[in-house]
């Protein structure tokens, strides 16, 4: 059970209503080559079952994260994957060699890096997410550019998703996420505006959850890379749709937010839930949806 990238900060925000040590992995806040300011406001909607956002990846850049918060990470004991985005395909092989580098040259912990081709609110956010060839290209790049191993985060934003898992796969992903916001938007309609700055955003928490679900179901069925499940998860039974829908693991977001204890409760409740479906290891319970 891990937590998932711009819901869970740096850790640090965390650490006094959180138990680090139990969780099966930490994704901080997406980070970019270069510091980036975000969209302008307002950058977060609360909607119907669900919360609407266009933060812009604001971060302070790749160096300032290695300096500031990865040594601090690195010291928790806990698996840690970094989140990265690019602006084309040289800075995703940039940074993830330079993360790679992080691990062999000065001992700090990096257990993955997770691509994010798949962010609906920045230019260019889901160029590598949408078309296989890119998707395939820049996966085997990133995957050659280090020892860290890779996950490739996908954008439901498409045609078909299993489409893009089979070319991430092809470029040797050790792992698919899935998935990231589905693409909203909210209207003032009194203003005659669009609430958001960047007018369209992307949608996350409950309302995304079915959507998840058939996409995790889907690449499953397709593809023999374990998947990591996110979208709308919240409770022990969330998270148990998507280990018998094929994922291996979740990531919880949104409810991190509203709940920022939740990750614990799940936690607590995962072995009696394994149980109840007569195994005793979650791997026995992954996949066996029966249709």
């Amino acid at each position: 059970m891990l937590v998932a990238s711009g819901t869970f900060g740096y850790a640090r925000e965390m650490e006094s209503l959180v138990d680090l040590s139990r969780l099966g992995g930490i994704l901080p806040k997406t980070i970019t080559k270069a510091p980036r300011a975000g969209n302008a406001p307002w950058r977060t909607i609360e909607t119907p079952s669900g919360m609407l956002n266009s933060i812009g990846l604001d971060n302070d850049g790749i160096d300032a994260f290695v300096e500031h918060h990865l040594p601090y990470l690195s010291g928790l004991g806990t698996p840690v994957v970094v989140s990265i985005a690019g602006r084309n395909h040289e800075e995703f092989v940039a940074m993830t060699a330079q993360l790679s580098d992080c691990v062999a040259d000065a001992g700090l912990r990096i257990d993955a890096v997770e691509l994010n081709i798949s962010c609906p609110n920045v230019t260019g956010g889901v160029d590598f997410g949408t078309a296989p060839d890119s998707c395939e290209r820049l996966v085997a790049a990133c995957r050659a550019a280090g020892e860290v191993p890779v996950i490739a985060k996908l954008t439901p934003n498409v045609t078909s998703v299993v489409d893009i898992a089979k070319a991430a796969e092809a470029g040797g992903a050790d792992a698919l996420s899935l998935i990231n916001t589905c693409q909203g938007m909210a209207v003032d309609w009194r203003g005659r505006k669009p609430m958001l700055g960047n007018v369209i955003g992307g949608l996350s928490g409950p309302a995304i959850k079915p959507i998840a679900l058939r996409c995790v179901w889907q690449v499953s069925q397709a593809v023999r890379t374990p998947l990591i499940g996110i979208g709308g998860i919240a409770s022990i039974d969330d998270v148990m749709e998507f280990l018998v829908a094929g994922a291996s693991a979740v990531q919880l977001g949104t409810v991190n937010f509203y709940n920022p204890t939740a990750s614990m409760q799940v936690i607590d409740a995962l072995p009696s839930a394994v149980q109840e479906l007569g195994a005793s290891r979650v791997r026995d319970v992954v996949g066996t949806l029966s249709i």
